[in-house]
């Protein structure tokens, strides 16, 4: 009766130890997506403020239109540099 007692108690443990570390796991995961997630979101806030702000200021004449503000949000900062490049060498935007 004894042996019985102490065999549940230890599996007990070792299932609450077992669920601790899966969410552990989670959590981390979880907070890492968080992350990459809030980082992509401000370089397109950025990427947007950007283009627009160097279109106002410095009358660059970069088309505030589908092909310049999908990418400009998709990937920020990168984009906006890209496409003033573009616009130097003259490829129609």
């Amino acid at each position: 009766m004894v042996l019985g007692l102490g065999s549940t108690l230890t599996s007990e443990i070792v299932l609450a130890v077992l669920i601790a570390l899966v969410l552990f796991i989670i959590f981390k995961i979880g907070k890492f997506i968080l992350k990459i997630i809030f980082g992509i979101i401000i370089n397109s806030v950025v990427g947007i403020i950007a283009i627009l702000a160097l279109d106002y200021i410095f009358g660059l004449g970069i088309p505030i239109e589908i092909a310049t503000m999908v990418p400009t949000a998709l990937f920020g900062l990168p984009a906006v540099g890209t496409i003033i490049i573009l616009k130097f060498l003259g490829v129609p935007i």
